[in-house]
């Protein structure tokens, strides 16, 4: 399993990950790491955490998470961004379900997308500087979105079909077994818990319910998911989180 955690990091991030400590890890095995999914968005979230830290005290709150988010945008190379970007200029063009999943193949930017980006960063930034300034422990709380929004986006993946006939989110979607989901889930309701205690818990279950909802929107848009819809599940399950905490 720690080759799969380490396999599952460097799919999902662009910290630098030895090759010998993935070896011998198959594509198809990568679904195994669906468990570890909230683990490293828990990593992430806290190098994030750790950003603001050390930059708080010297260039205050509103910058400190504005460079906290950054950082986090930067460590997963914005591949959770992109997926959300290219999953709102998709669904939002009011075409036919085919040239929906056109435009999302599509490597520029549209305007839902770009409007979609700029939500959700700078909702972020907000959210980060209102916790910070109601005296939350910001690293835990990244920490802890982190995670939540990555354990949650197996709902896009557990009895879903993928929409298209073939791409990397063919990887997850509908190959994600009732036990997988639940062990995800559960990890990542223990995190919340431990982290933030009830409350983290009740931002778990709120992102959970708000995230369900939305894989049955896009489901019925769609056809199925791909893996834009997973990443944009990832960056509105933080989003979510986060405004639960308030």
């Amino acid at each position: 399993m720690n080759r799969v955690f380490f396999a599952t990091l460097s799919f999902m991030s662009r910290l630098p990950v030895p090759q010998r400590w993935s070896q011998g890890v198959e594509l198809q095995d990568y679904v195994r790491g669906i468990t570890t999914f909230p683990l490293v968005g828990l990593l992430l979230g806290a190098l994030g955490g750790l950003v603001f830290a050390l930059l708080h005290t010297w260039c205050g709150t509103p910058l400190a998470a504005m460079f906290a988010v950054l950082a986090l945008a930067l460590l997963t190379g914005g591949l959770h961004l992109d997926g959300l970007a290219d999953t709102c200029d998709g669904v939002f063009s009011s075409r036919p379900r085919e040239r929906m999943l056109e435009i999302m193949r599509d490597s520029r930017l549209g305007t839902h997308g770009g409007l979609a980006l700029i939500f959700v960063l700078l909702a972020k930034v907000l959210l980060v500087s209102e916790l910070a300034l109601r005296g939350v422990w910001l690293p835990a709380v990244l920490a802890a979105s982190c995670a939540t929004g990555r354990g949650v986006s197996v709902l896009l993946m557990y009895g879903q079909r993928y929409a298209r006939e073939e791409g990397m989110g063919n990887l997850f979607i509908g190959k994600v077994t009732f036990r997988q989901a639940a062990i995800t889930l559960g990890i990542t309701a223990v995190l919340a818990i431990a982290l933030l205690g009830m409350n983290g818990l009740v931002a778990f279950l709120f992102t959970l319910v708000v995230i369900y909802l939305i894989a049955k929107l896009l489901k019925r848009t769609l056809g199925g998911q791909t893996g834009d819809t997973l990443g944009a599940a990832i960056e509105l399950g933080e989003v979510v989180f986060l405004l639960a905490l308030l």
